[in-house]
């Protein structure tokens, strides 16, 4: 596994909280196929703990944990649980095939939360926290402990409740910023002060977990690190609740790339760093923005022509670290309709995509339709193919076959739709408000439901008239949250397919148990 650090550098440890607390992210569920394919890649990449979800909340977050915890091989992977008994026994059970098994247990600490949330005083807080970790090291001896709201705790009741679980077992202490309030000044205090005043914290893991609702996520991070912490908890592209976490792959090569003033050692392997964030894009349906930093699409892209004529001449002019150290490639193979497979494998390659030969056979035969239709094909386009892909894995039980729009400034806007049905071929004719609402409304004639369109996105993947349209569809349904995603050049047929594509991820949720609503962590 690639590393550039040396042996007698601090080693921190990467927590990737991807699969639990990325996916409080409203829209982000993933399956349980998903959430495997995942943690198997972070393993691969050298991620030290695996939060693999909160096994109380539901069954499918119980069953996910328990099937990575069978099929991790090198990280420790970590259930989370609130201080009750009953969540440290369903974290328990899900970890018990775990060859390194973590219970994180939590509680909140500020004034704020024990008054309005919780409804306790101090005291028995206390007791909770001595409680819940001595119960959990029934189950491992590998507890972490979390003051939720930890940086809006008075200080010194959190020395107070640290020393707690410290006497308890407790043999990582992270400090949450659960709200993104602080500020990297006042992160790295908050680290100095525990270490200074609370008596053997260098016996235990200091770990930081922050939030990004000030745009700060990262900065304090580093900042705890600094002072300290050796545990980052973070995830892939900074997914996460509100404004996101922590993005692994910024800490990562921060502390990579400014090496000379954070002299600090992770064990990932950055190579695969893009690879991992295309597959949590691929399978939440949240597109990386443009600009973000390492995984962006313009993270790596020139246009100032004073900018291209110092990278001609050396590329450490405007960049800092080589595209080759996240898992993009520097060369550019050019796409059309004479490439052949292995043309297409060495690019989506390239693009951080590692392909069976079954899902290349089915890109492949989806690029060349395409290319019959565009002179070029670009990345962004075989990105798009990509995510079209992982969103068609889900069984179709609905299927567009054939669609046919009137629309303009004369109403109505009708369509024509013929969609299969379990494999039976329907035909019916709608009006709508435009050709995509009389496109929905047609779906809906075949397939009646009671969910609701909560998002409906369009985003052109290239320039140009002949550019493909990636299509979003967000739906709710009693408290599920499904995403459905299609590319096409026709604009209005990949909504109707986006539509279908989240219809049939809703009847697959279905399917699954409900989730129960319970408290979680940030």
């Amino acid at each position: 596994m690639e590393n550039a650090f040396s042996d007698n550098q601090d080693r921190v440890l990467i927590f990737d909280t991807t699969l639990r607390d990325g996916e409080q992210s409203p829209g982000a569920t993933m399956t349980l196929d998903e959430k495997i394919e995942i943690a198997n890649l972070l393993d691969e990449m050298g991620v030290d703990i695996i939060e693999a979800g909160f096994p109380i909340a539901s069954e499918g977050d119980f069953r996910a944990v328990q099937e990575i915890s069978r099929c991790t091989r090198n990280a420790s992977v970590c259930g989370l649980a609130r201080s009750s008994l009953s969540d440290i026994d369903r974290a328990g059970a899900a970890l018990k095939d775990a060859k390194r098994p973590r219970i994180h247990t939590f509680i909140s600490t500020s004034p704020l939360h024990m008054k309005f949330k919780l409804k306790m005083q101090s005291e028995d807080v206390i007791d909770a926290i001595a409680r819940s970790v001595e119960y959990a090291r029934k189950y491992t001896d590998d507890v972490q402990w979390s003051p939720e709201d930890g940086t809006r705790t008075e200080h010194d009741f959190l020395c107070r409740t640290v020393e707690t679980a410290m006497r308890s077992g407790a043999t990582t202490i992270n400090i949450p910023d659960t709200v993104g309030y602080t500020a990297p000044s006042e992160s790295a205090e908050i680290i100095r002060m525990l270490r200074e005043r609370v008596p053997g914290i260098d016996s235990v893991t200091l770990s930081t977990h922050c939030h990004d609702d000030l745009g700060m996520a990262v900065a304090n991070s580093l900042a705890a690190v600094i002072a300290g912490a050796r545990q980052v908890e973070c995830t892939i592209n900074g997914l996460g609740e509100r404004a996101g976490n922590a993005a692994l792959e910024e800490i990562v090569m921060a502390m990579r790339v400014r090496n000379d003033i954070m002299p600090y050692a992770t064990g990932v392997d950055t190579k695969r760093i893009m690879q991992a964030s295309r597959s949590v894009a691929d399978a939440t349906g949240f597109p990386v923005q443009y600009n973000k930093a390492i995984v962006g699409k313009n993270a790596f892209a020139h246009e100032s022509g004073i900018h291209q004529d110092g990278m001609i001449k050396h590329a450490g002019t405007y960049e800092i670290m080589r595209p080759e150290d996240v898992g993009l490639a520097s060369t550019n193979l050019v796409m059309g309709k004479h490439s052949g497979r292995a043309a297409l494998r060495k690019k989506l390659e390239e693009l951080g995509y590692d392909v069976g030969e079954n899902r290349l056979n089915d890109v492949f035969v989806q690029f060349k339709a395409l290319s019959d239709k565009k002179k070029e094909i670009f990345d962004e386009d075989l990105i798009a193919l990509m995510q079209s892909s992982a969103n068609e894995a889900v069984d179709e039980h609905l299927k567009v076959e054939h669609l046919r729009v009137v629309c303009g400034s004369i109403a109505p806007q009708t369509a024509e739709l013929t969609i299969l049905v379990d494999g039976v071929s329907h035909k019916v004719e709608s009006e709508g408000d435009g050709p995509v609402d009389a496109a929905f409304n047609a779906v809906n004639k075949v397939f009646a439901h009671d969910a609701k369109l909560l998002l409906y996105h369009v985003q052109a993947v290239t320039e140009g008239t002949d550019a493909q349209a990636t299509v979003s569809v967000r739906l709710e349904e009693n408290g599920r949250i499904v995403v459905g995603q299609s590319n096409d050049t026709d604009t209005i047929l990949a909504s109707a397919k986006a539509y279908v594509n989240a219809l049939n991820n809703l009847l697959y949720r279905r399917s699954k148990t409900a989730p129960n609503q319970v408290s979680e962590v940030a």
